[in-house]
C-alpha cells in the first residue's frame, strides 16, 4: 500500500500554493485536490508536479508499507 508520508497540501500552502491559487491557476484539478486531502491514490504526472510545486522528491512525499495479504502474496 501506497501512503503520504506528508500533509501534502500543508507542504504546498508552506510554498505558496494555496488551494485558492492551484484552483485559479489549474495546476491541479479539484477532484485531486481532494483525492489528495483524502489520501487516495493519485497518478504519476500529478505526482510529478506535487513534486515540483513542494521541490521535494518523490521518496520525501510517498512511501510503501506492505499490508498483511500483501506481505502474504508478493513473499
Amino acid at each position: 500500500m501506497i501512503r503520504y508520508k506528508i500533509d501534502i497540501m500543508k507542504e504546498l500552502t508552506s510554498k505558496g500554493y494555496s488551494y485558492t491559487r492551484i484552483k485559479k491557476e489549474k495546476l491541479l484539478s479539484a477532484q485531486t485536490l481532494e483525492n489528495v486531502k483524502q489520501g487516495k491514490s493519485i497518478t504519476l504526472d500529478t505526482l510529478n508536479k506535487i513534486c515540483l510545486m513542494t521541490k521535494l522528491q518523490v521518496e520525501d512525499i510517498i512511501e510503501v508499507i506492505a499490508t498483511d495479504e500483501e506481505k502474504e502474496k508478493y513473499s
